[in-house]
């Protein structure tokens, strides 16, 4: 099954909420939520107090993505404001282990991120502990950024470590993904689609998310 992941990095600020029910109401199947620090990518986004407001506006799952330094300080914050899923970058968390156990003893499922350049290997040691693996198909930081086209064979080196390993979890993929592409990310084995500005950009929503879904199975639903 694709899950369709709107991320409101795209959305209008002003009116955080409203946008948040205009996607769920057009097919959404969870909300991801950009968490930036201005220090472990260069942008500033939203915190815990902002997703706990959020929250009450909709029962669609969040999925938080948090892109700080020293994500091990506010997993309490996080899970706590509302978050169903939690992803924390391999980048700059030499505990892993620790981290996905502080995520899961919150009752919050656990991904781990990937930045393009970060190799798959990185993974091998807590791969059987994660709910999902997020591979990020643009550097992170900014929305509206062009697919990395080298990504795909990570998405498919990924699925096929999975299928090797007999081990179950959600690959997700973030950035630049629109309908001329989302058909070869699908196919290589990513099953979660985050996408921002080819959603909040649409002119409808619900007729975007219904096209991404087609063109993911090749036109078919």
């Amino acid at each position: 099954m694709i899950k369709i992941a709107p991320s409101i990095l795209a959305s209008d600020f002003s009116r955080l909420g409203e946008e948040i029910l205009r996607v769920e109401k057009a097919g959404a199947d969870m909300i991801h939520l950009d968490i930036m620090d201005g220090h472990f990518v260069p942008n500033i986004t939203i915190g815990p107090p902002v997703i706990r407001s959020l929250r009450k506006v909709t029962q669609l799952p969040f999925d938080v993505h948090l892109m700080i330094e020293e994500p091990d300080r506010y997993i309490k914050d996080f899970a706590d404001a509302g978050a169903d899923i939690i992803s924390v970058h391999v980048e700059n968390n030499p505990h892993l282990h620790r981290t996905i156990e502080m995520i899961k003893e919150r009752g919050v499922r656990a991904s781990v991120v990937l930045n393009p350049a970060t190799p798959l290997n990185t993974l091998d040691a807590v791969l059987g502990d994660v709910d999902m693996v997020l591979l990020m198909t643009v550097d992170p930081g900014f929305g509206g950024q062009q697919y990395i086209e080298s990504m795909t064979d990570k998405i498919r080196e990924l699925k096929n470590m999975a299928v090797k390993r007999s081990l179950k979890f959600d690959i997700e993929v973030d950035g630049g993904i629109d309908l001329s592409n989302i058909r070869s990310v699908t196919q290589a084995g990513a099953n979660v689609i985050v996408a921002g500005t080819t959603i909040f950009g649409a002119p409808d929503a619900e007729e975007m998310i219904s096209s991404l879904r087609r063109n993911a199975f090749g036109g078919y639903v």
